[in-house]
Parts: C-alpha cells; structure tokens; sequence
C-alpha cells in the first residue's frame, strides 16, 4: 500500500502527526508490510498555522499513484477550499481507492467533489461548513461510508489511525499499538454506512 500524506500551509500538524506516529506501524504486521508514504505538498515546506515548518518529500506529485490519501485539517482549510490550483491537484485521487480526512480535511475532500452523495464529519465546530458537500454530515468522532473515512477534531486523528490499523490487520495489532504509544482510551463513536 501506498499513501499520500497531503500537507498544506495553516494545517494543524497534530491532525498529521497524530495519524501518522500510529499508520507508520502498518509496517510491523505481515498483513501491511511494505506500506510506504510520502508526505505531499505544493512547496518544499510547509508551515503550520502556528508557524512550524516542515519539509515535503514530494512536491505535486500525481495523486492517482497512491491507494491512501490523507488529509489533516486545520484553519488554512477555509481558505484552501477555494483555492483552484489546490483542489484540482486534490482531484487526481479521484480513483484513489481510500480517502481518509481528520478535522477540517473533510472541507477539502468536500471541495475536490469526493464528498457528493456520501455521509461524513469533520471538526464539531465546523459542521455547517461541511453540510453544502455531502449528503448527511453525522455529529460522531469517525464514519465510514464506503471507502472514504472522516474523522472529528484534532485528537480524533490517533483513533482514526487505530480504526484504519484495525481494517487493515486487526484489532491485535491495534492492543499492540496502544500499548507502543501508552494510549489507554477505546475508540468510540464510529458509524459504518
């Protein structure tokens, strides 16, 4: 499996980092074994709306190579939404087979169009900017419809990584991993559709 980590100026690094400390795992189970990422952008660094910067690995990479594609959120993402250049490089996943978005990301899957005639969530705070891209926006921590997977705020990027580790191995590997990361906390709120 390969993924494709979609990094952006005034993304939240949490909603990354969150996800990604746990999906790098994938690695350790002969199931995912040989899964390899690339962090993605559209400039050599990235800078959170904070002000930390980090390097992308792939600069416009095509998109369609990959069989994940992650999105974080964060406040740049209001903005992002509407920028052209963005959302038609986003699009070339349009045949990527799993789409997974944490927090606010879901508002830029949302304006790529992988959103239409599909249930999903995002940040609680922002629910009625999601509502004008799908087809029902659910008020829970993780829903599934299909093969695209949205996730609430920003803490809920661990739980997703640990939902997606458990669709992809199973839930041994997922004790394994909370065990590694000394998280203690059981997934909740999940809607399969």
């Amino acid at each position: 499996m390969k993924i494709a980590f979609v990094i952006f100026d005034g993304m939240t690094f949490l909603d990354f980092i969150g996800f990604y400390d746990v999906i790098y795992r994938l690695n350790l189970f002969e199931e995912t074994k040989g899964t390899t990422w690339d962090i993605c952008g559209l400039s050599e660094e990235i800078s959170d709306e904070l002000g930390l910067t980090i390097k992308v690995n792939r600069i416009k990479p095509d998109l369609s190579e990959y069989d994940l594609l992650f999105v974080p959120g964060g406040m740049g993402t209001r903005q992002l939404r509407y920028d052209n250049e963005f959302i038609t490089w986003l699009k070339q996943a349009d045949k990527v087979k799993y789409k997974v978005s944490v927090c606010t990301g879901s508002l830029l899957l949302g304006a790529a169009g992988f959103l239409e005639n599909k249930m999903a969530t995002t940040n609680p705070n922002v629910y009625d900017l999601l509502e004008p891209y799908c087809k029902e926006v659910v008020r829970t921590r993780i829903v599934k419809d299909g093969n695209l997977i949205t996730a609430g705020g920003v803490s809920t990027s661990i739980d997703l990584a640990l939902y997606i580790v458990k669709l992809f191995v199973n839930q041994e590997a997922v004790d394994m991993i909370k065990q590694q990361i000394d998280y203690p906390y059981e997934v909740q709120g999940i809607v399969e559709v």
